[in-house]
């Protein structure tokens, strides 16, 4: 008995000896070689390391290449790039009204993405969905009085032809406009990529060449039709009435009513105005300016949210001048208007008109064969 108790503990004590040597042997096995003589252990990387200081001490880690290029915006640093802002990598930090503190380009970004497509589409939609409802319930206006068979002039043909340039012009960036805002959204998926990008590059180009004749056509605009557009007795009437869309009947105006005289400054002289200013800036043509990214991006976003209520403002003004109003397109396409339609219209044209305060015919241009002067104004 008493040897099976030494060979029992003869053995536990041989079996705890061999599993401290096994556990002993993987942390012998596991500790550094020695250092090979004269060997200086690399400094810690720091923060502000140059790329080569860290090469050394952390090789693989690049960033401090990438905070100089983020610091560019403050700190330009060397480019071989041509330009004003040739060792500008990165713009500095900025926060435009609707975006984050970030990045200059990055707050252009959010701008345009977040407020200026999702809010301008949304607007135009409005608008025609609102023009639709109106034509659906009340349908053209006008043309409750038989003609009469005699004729005023209503716009000459320079004036016609003024406004047709103008018409044409704005009509080309308003297509091109949207295709460059939102055709990613609606034609790239139908179109496909490389049609999609023929199609914006011809859109651009004719954007940036067709801008300064609509510059040139608005000033024109502006100088034939500022006169007749001034503020006159029966327009705050004209606008509390909506027109007479309160109260059934159409209120008396002049030439033009309130409602085209608020367009007229609104629309073609305010709005017009920033349209054509920030888009000079974008087309580089106006001098002394040095063209810095951040200039374009406050132009760009000047450019679009103007251009995007002018057009849903110009919407309307499409709508009366066509299918709107009965007549109406006759008398821009023709120049003349019938005496019943000026009536119902603009009575006080009308009226000032068989007064002789305004001439019935103010171009040399003939009148139409069929058609006779009011009576009175030869």
């Amino acid at each position: 008995m008493k040897a099976t108790i030494r060979l029992t503990l003869a053995g536990a004590v041989s079996a705890l000896a061999a599993a401290a040597a096994m556990a002993q042997a993987p942390a012998a096995a596991s500790a550094p070689a020695a250092l090979p003589a004269g060997f200086v252990a690399p400094a810690d990387p720091r923060i502000q390391d140059t790329a080569a200081e860290r090469v050394r001490s952390q090789p693989g880690n690049n960033a401090p290449v990438w905070r100089a290029v983020r610091e560019t915006g403050t700190q330009p640093a060397y480019s071989s790039l041509p330009g004003a802002e040739q060792g500008v990598l990165i713009q500095s930090m900025v926060q435009y009204p609707g975006s984050r503190l970030t990045t200059a380009g990055e707050a252009w970004r959010q701008v345009r993405n977040h407020w200026i497509i999702p809010y301008g589409g949304a607007l135009m939609l409005v608008a025609v969905l609102a023009l639709a409802l109106f034509y659906w319930r009340r349908g053209p206006l006008g043309g409750h009085l038989p003609d009469t068979g005699r004729q005023v002039e209503r716009f000459t043909p320079f004036e016609r032809s003024a406004h047709l340039l103008n018409a044409a012009s704005f009509t080309v960036l308003a297509i091109s406009g949207l295709v460059l805002a939102f055709g990613k959204f609606v034609l790239l998926p139908v179109i496909g990529s490389t049609l999609f990008g023929w199609l914006t590059y011809a859109l651009k180009t004719a954007h940036n060449f067709v801008g300064p004749l609509f510059a040139v056509t608005l000033v024109i605009m502006i100088i034939t039709f500022a006169r007749d557009n001034l503020p006159r007795a029966g327009d705050l009437g004209w606008l509390v009435r909506a027109g007479g869309m309160i109260g059934g009947k159409e209120v008396p105006s002049h030439r033009f009513n309130a409602g085209e005289k608020v367009l007229f400054w609104a629309g073609v002289l305010l709005l017009g105005g920033i349209v054509v200013g920030s888009g000079l800036v974008l087309d580089k043509v106006l001098p002394g300016l040095a063209y810095l990214r951040g200039d374009m991006q406050v132009a760009h976003m000047i450019h679009a949210a103007a251009a995007m209520l002018m057009m849903a403002l110009f919407l309307g003004h499409i709508y009366m001048g066509t299918i709107g109003t009965r007549g109406a397109w006759q008398g821009m396409r023709t120049g003349w208007v019938d005496e019943a339609w000026a009536a119902e219209h603009h009575a006080l044209w009308l009226a000032d008109i068989r007064a002789g305060k305004i001439p019935a015919q103010r171009s040399s241009e003939p009148m139409p064969a069929q058609l006779s002067p009011v009576e009175g104004t030869r």
